[in-house]
């Protein structure tokens, strides 16, 4: 089943890269009682996900924060050493975007959003959306109809929608 405003989160365990490591955090401490955006997208790296999805959230994040959003989420199902390399390298971490492991697809998976397509090589993969968390729950979300597509679930496409 997938995931649609008004439901809440289930609660995964997502990593991230800290001062130390790699370490776990709870999709749940990062959301309850705050106003959270996380995007989602097939790959680190790869054409879309590298050109267009991120850096239409740092075009665009003093637009959320303006909104009153407290953190922007970027989940991928790449390890977390993959993850902190693509948000350097994007510019992503520098501009204040949390770039998370899914290495396991739990989290994307328990929301419905996971696809496979072999011929490209993406098993267990995101499709590719963003969504607007406000304490846990699912206040907005844009999924692509084509994960090669970055239109309603780019920065732009979300604040549009809120």
């Amino acid at each position: 089943m997938t995931i649609k405003p008004g439901d809440s989160l289930p609660d995964a365990t997502l990593i991230r890269f800290g001062a130390n490591g790699p370490e776990a955090v709870q999709i749940s401490d990062l959301t309850k009682g705050r106003k959270v955006v996380i995007f989602a997208v097939p790959g680190a790296f790869t054409p879309t996900c590298h050109s267009a999805h991120v850096p239409s959230f740092i075009r665009t994040k003093a637009q959320f924060d303006a909104k009153g959003v407290d953190e922007i989420i970027c989940i991928s199902v790449n390890d977390p050493f993959v993850m902190k390399a693509w948000g350097e390298a994007t510019g992503a971490t520098a501009a204040g975007i949390s770039m998370l492991s899914d290495a396991q697809s739990a989290f994307t998976t328990a929301i419905g959003m996971n696809f496979d397509a072999p011929p490209a090589g993406l098993m267990a993969r995101s499709k590719r959306y963003a969504m607007l968390v406000e304490d846990g729950v699912v206040s907005v979300l844009n999924a692509e109809e084509n994960s090669g597509q970055c239109e309603v679930s780019a920065g732009e496409g979300l604040l549009a929608a809120i």
